[in-house]
């Protein structure tokens, strides 16, 4: 509780929703269905940055075949709590992806938007296949159909942060994830 005060002194944090452990348990469930998956082949883990670097470090140290990372940086929040819906890429991947299998791992799915961006403008560069890994998913909030192959947690509509997730570039330090109160922005 100390540490929360530390890292927490204008009380933003309102509840923790996933536990570290449950974190982790989740994760190595992933990473097995992952390995069963793509026996035989070398898959291409593509990390969103900023959020997803946690999750995919991870999720890639517990997975038991042949793999390798890039990440590519979008954004559509800024600082506020809300998407804007316009996509911006801000890193692009550094290999081509042609005849790749390809894991895109995210660290939220909410809109939608991102995601479906992402896989279009991946999805011409003739990968062998796309698939989503999400740590987490929020409850009604998708605008478009966007259907993850791996999903961690299912939460309710809340602005969350922790385990990489951030508001305004604090607390994606935080081994659990917590909602925010967003009454106190």
């Amino acid at each position: 509780m100390a540490l929360l005060k530390a890292v927490d002194p204008k009380g933003l944090l309102k509840k923790e929703l996933i536990t570290e452990e449950e974190i982790k348990t989740k994760v190595e469930e992933l990473a097995e269905r992952i390995t069963i998956d793509y026996q035989g082949k070398k898959p291409l883990f593509i990390g969103i940055l900023k959020g997803a670097f946690v999750f995919l470090s991870d999720l890639v140290r517990k997975i038991e075949i042949p793999l390798e990372i890039d990440f590519m940086s979008v954004s559509s929040y800024g600082k506020a709590t809300q998407t804007s819906g316009v996509v911006k890429i801000e890193k692009d991947l550094d290999r081509d992806i042609r005849n790749r299998h390809i894991i895109l791992v995210e660290d939220i799915l909410d809109t939608g938007l991102t995601l479906k961006y992402l896989v279009d403008t991946l999805s011409a560069r003739n990968p062998a296949s796309i698939e989503i890994c999400t740590l987490l998913v929020k409850e009604g909030k998708q605008r478009v159909n966007i259907e993850p192959k791996y999903v961690g947690f299912t939460i309710p509509d809340e602005f969350v942060v922790g385990y990489g997730l951030d508001f305004a570039g604090m607390y994606r330090h935080l081994n659990s994830i917590y909602a925010i109160d967003t009454d106190k922005i």
